[in-house]
Formats: C-alpha cells, structure tokens, sequence
C-alpha cells in the first residue's frame, strides 16, 4: 500500500490501494514471492534510481493479508559489474544448503545475474544465489555465484522449489530466444543437474520469460491432480504485446509433458498482466500475482511519480470446463473496505448487460459488455482518461467467453488505475489499466435491448 503522504502527490487517484505500487520507482517483474512466519514477501524488478526500466535490482515489499503492503529497503542492488534480473525464494526448511545459522531456515534466493560490460563474463546471463538469516532485511550473496552458467545470453529467471518425490530442488528456467523452459535438480540449492527440456509450444511470439511449475488438484474430482507450467510471452499476447501463458500436463520429478491436446491457454485475456508466478511455503494453498502492465508501452504509462502496479494476489485452482479440458481457475484476494471499488452481477443466458465504470461526475467511462449469446466479453477503455499516451495501448479488448448459452457471473474490481474483470467463477480474468482525470467510483449496470 502506498504511504499516507503519497496520496497528496500528482495524480494521486490513479494510485491503487490493495494493488502494489512502488513509493517512486520503476516496477516491473514480481520475484521471490513467498510466505515466511506469517508475513507475505513480494520482491520485484525495480529501477531504484528512477521511472525508466534500468540499474535492475530487487526491491521488497511485505505484506500481513495480501493487500496492505508496506515497502522495505532494497534486497539486492545492481553493480557496475551485474544487474539482478528474475527469480525465486524459497524456504530452506532443513538447510539443504548449509547456509542457516542457529537453527534458523535460511531464505534462499536464486536470481539471475545479467553481467554488464565491466563483467569479464560480459553478454551472459547465469543464476546466482543470495540468503537471508533475518526474514529477508539482510541478504548476503553467495562467493560461488554464479552456481549455474551455462554460457547463455538468454538463460534466465529461475524458478525454485522442492519436489518430494524426487527428494530434491527443482529449477525450471527458460532459454528466452529458443522458447524454452530448461528444468534442472539440486540436492542443495547450489550445485545444479539438467534433467530435461520442454518447448517450443504454444505462443512464440515473443521472447519466453518467467516460468513456473506447480502442481494442483482437480477441484470435483477426488484423488485428481495436474500439473501446470506457466511462461511469459514478451510479444504476441492475446489483447497485443506481453501475456502469460499456461500449459497443463504432467511432471514426473525429471519431464514436463503437456496434456493431449494442450496447446497453451492465456492466464489473463487482458492486455496488462505478465510474468504471473507463485508463492513459496503456501502448503496447498497457491497463490499468484502478476505485473499489471504491458511491455508495449509500460515506460510511458502516465503516472508522474510511479510507475506500474502488481494485480491482486489470486487463488488458483483447476477445474474442469465444459469441453472437458482443465483450466485454471482465480479467486482475487480482495480487500473489505469500502475504499476499492467492487461489482458483482449476473448476465442470464440469452442476455447482454453493460457494466459502466464512471467518476462521481459521470465522466471518463470505462464500459465492461457481456454477451451471452455472441459468447463475448468487451472492455471499453478509449474514453477512460488518457488512452493515447502511446499507439499500442489496445482502446477496446474483447474476449471469448470459455462457456456460451449460460448464465455468466461476473466480478469487477476497480484500484486507482488497475480494473480486473473475473467472468464464470474466475475461468476468465481480465486486467487492464486505465488512466482517468479523476477516481472512478460508480458503476451502473444495465441490460442491453436485443436487436430487432
């Protein structure tokens, strides 16, 4: 959440309240998300020295609930020899790495390091580790780094976490260029094994960036479960520019093999959400936040003093659809008071209605359209505030609904200048930023006459 001062800055009513902002920074990629003595972590891409991407390092927030968030001091800075691109934390709950201290689990981060021209290792990108014994205030890096190169300018964003049946780490990263996701194994978070490699499927439109790998139970269905592996597309998403994308399958501690007739699916249909990836130490809960933005045109978002926000945190789960294929499902966490607007209505089968997002003078609308017998969903923005800060920024977005014919439950949550749109029990979410004069506050629903 954005500090009490804050809100008397430039543009203040375009900052979310439940969605993360930096205080004054960049802000791209979430890192590191996880869970560590009741307190959630969200490191992320940040440029500390200003509102452009450059000089990458992490910056940390904390967080009791998922919504309130308060920012801490940066984790890991850039050098003049190596940026601090993307990757993960986790809890080394038995000290697999040696690198705990009086009994404490230490934080382990693995993170990639771009090597700058100062670098003898100049042009590649190779993972590295840091730790913390002081839940994530301090962090030190390890004298080995980098502890997996593999002489790769495009290896990066590793994502980490513990396979029982295998009795070991697991690290899926990507190849970005060759549209891979690079799988290896580790008995301590150090030394680390290639076991197998999956790609090209789905989206190649742009380079693949932050993986991840998890596996789920199938809700309905006792005993079961899935996996499911999610890439980042830097180009060709479904609304233009970047998108996040899922393959289900199966993972059986070495292969991630797709399921028959999975070809990739898009986690938000909406053109501003990217490089989704999940908690650490959740148990069975998983959770996920993206970056709420588009690589399109995030260096120019019209934010005076910031610059991007995350999603909400979301619940995901797999559910069967009515064609019968798995799909992932996302409940938002979402905020009790008054201050984030929310909406929840119903379309009934063989119905269109209209959702408009308005200030409390009636200007600026944002127009949500659902319709059931075209089996559309429509996202209106060009009149909401400033649409034409850059030519990429999509005005209007429209999407599948994944069921025709039915009733279609939809969700709207307005932050500031993040909407997203949660349609059939969440099967459908859709993120977009919007940039109005002032706070949007009202929402009128009304249905739309059939055409004659």
């Amino acid at each position: 959440m954005t500090t009490p001062t804050a809100r008397q800055e430039a543009g203040a009513h375009l900052r979310p309240r439940a969605h993360f902002t930096p205080t004054g920074t960049w802000m791209n990629d979430p890192n590191g998300l996880v869970l560590h003595e009741g307190t959630y972590h969200l490191f992320f891409q940040t440029n500390p020295l200003g509102l452009e991407w450059g000089n990458m390092s992490w910056g940390h927030a904390t967080s009791p609930d998922l919504l309130t968030w308060t920012e801490q001091d940066i984790a890991l800075r850039f050098t003049q020899e190596e940026a601090i691109f993307s990757g993960s934390v986790v809890v080394d709950h038995d000290n697999t790495s040696g690198l705990g201290e009086d009994g404490r689990a230490p934080l382990v981060a693995l993170y990639t390091s771009h090597y700058l021209e100062a670098s003898p290792r100049h042009g590649t990108q190779a993972q590295s580790v840091a730790w913390s014994t002081d839940s994530g205030r301090t962090w030190q890096t390890h004298p080995g780094n980098p502890v997996l190169d593999r002489g790769s300018s495009d290896f990066r964003d590793p994502k980490v976490f513990w396979h029982e049946g295998r009795g070991a780490w697991i690290m899926v990263a990507v190849e970005a260029m060759d549209h891979q996701v690079v799988i290896y194994a580790s008995p301590d978070l150090l030394t680390w094994e290639h076991l197998s490699t999956f790609g090209p499927v789905g989206s190649t439109a742009g380079a693949w960036e932050c993986p991840d790998l998890f596996r789920l139970p199938v809700r309905g269905e006792p005993g079961a479960e899935a996996w499911v592996l999610v890439v980042s597309v830097g180009d060709g998403g479904p609304a233009g520019g970047s998108g996040t994308m899922y393959v289900v399958g199966d993972f059986d501690g070495t292969t991630f093999t797709a399921r028959e007739g999975e070809t990739g699916q898009w986690l938000d249909v909406g053109p501003d959400h990217y490089a989704a990836v999940s908690f650490d130490n959740t148990g069975e809960r998983r959770v996920m936040i993206g970056w709420a933005s588009n690589w399109a045109y995030a260096v120019r978002t019209p934010t005076p003093t910031w610059r991007s926000s995350m999603s909400l945190a979301r619940d995901v789960h797999l559910a069967r659809s009515r064609d019968g294929q798995l799909r992932l499902h996302q409940r938002p966490v979402l905020p009790e008071a008054d201050d984030v607007l929310q909406r929840r209505f119903t379309t009934p089968a063989g119905t269109t209605r209209t959702a408009t997002v308005t200030t409390e003078a009636g200007q600026d609308p944002l127009v949500i359209r659902v319709d059931t017998v075209g089996g559309r969903l429509r996202l209106d923005r060009s009149r909401c505030g400033d649409a034409s800060f850059d030519p990429r920024f999509v005005p209007v977005v429209e999407a599948a609904l994944p069921e025709h014919g039915v009733d279609v439950d939809v969700l709207v949550v307005v932050d500031g200048c993040v909407v997203e749109v949660y349609a059939l029990d969440g099967e459908l979410a859709l993120t977009a930023q919007v940039f109005p004069a002032a706070a949007l506050t009202r929402v009128t629903v009304t249905e739309v006459a059939p055409a004659v």
